[in-house]
């Protein structure tokens, strides 16, 4: 199965819908969202499109094709609102043969890399900065943001086919790449 992956769409309706139009156009069976799906959080501007209820809209239907794990600036309140569980802190899971540890990254991150074993892709988000690469023994992933993408960077999401992790931008450009090693 091809995977799905974005984070930070901070309530924009207006890149929600260019990421569901790009999971549509990928065919993944799943998308796994990386946090921070409704609010904009106090340090940021408002993204373009910024209306949190028109994403309700836009993501509930596809409740049984989302994963996801809670941000920082999720909230209980925007579980109420939402019908697919988002309070994870993390999940493990093993994607296509590799063990992924996903979480939003305000809690664990690069800096400071929760117990894993060698081989295991650790994937996260609130840092808005695509990434892609092998630390040691562990791969370091993250798709970028959907809505408020830092560094000069567009805004991003990702996808995994077999064990091939590619950032794209909305036009389908390949921002970065890596393939995984099989470790499950």
């Amino acid at each position: 199965m091809d995977y799905f992956f974005a984070s930070d769409i901070h309530g924009s309706a207006f890149y929600a819908e260019k990421m569901l139009d790009a999971f549509e156009r990928s065919k993944a069976g799943k998308m796994i969202l990386l946090g921070d799906i409704l609010y904009h959080g106090p340090r940021n501007d408002l993204p373009e499109g910024y209306d949190p209820k028109k994403v309700i809209s836009l993501l509930n239907p596809y409740r049984e094709k989302i994963l996801a794990v809670r941000g920082n600036c999720d909230a209980e309140v925007d579980q109420m609102v939402l019908s697919f569980p988002i309070m994870a802190d993390y999940a493990y899971m093993v994607l296509n043969g590799v063990a992924f540890y996903i979480t939003h990254g305000h809690k664990w991150n690069p800096e400071n890399l929760p117990p894993m074993a060698g081989g295991t892709a650790f994937m996260y988000g609130h840092v808005h900065l695509p990434k892609a690469e092998k630390t040691g023994d562990i791969y370091i992933l993250n798709p970028g943001s959907v809505s408020i993408p830092k560094g000069g960077y567009a805004s991003s999401y990702a996808v995994l086919k077999d064990r091939t992790f590619s950032i794209r931008d909305f036009e389908g450009h390949t921002i970065k790449e890596i393939t995984l090693e099989q470790t499950v």
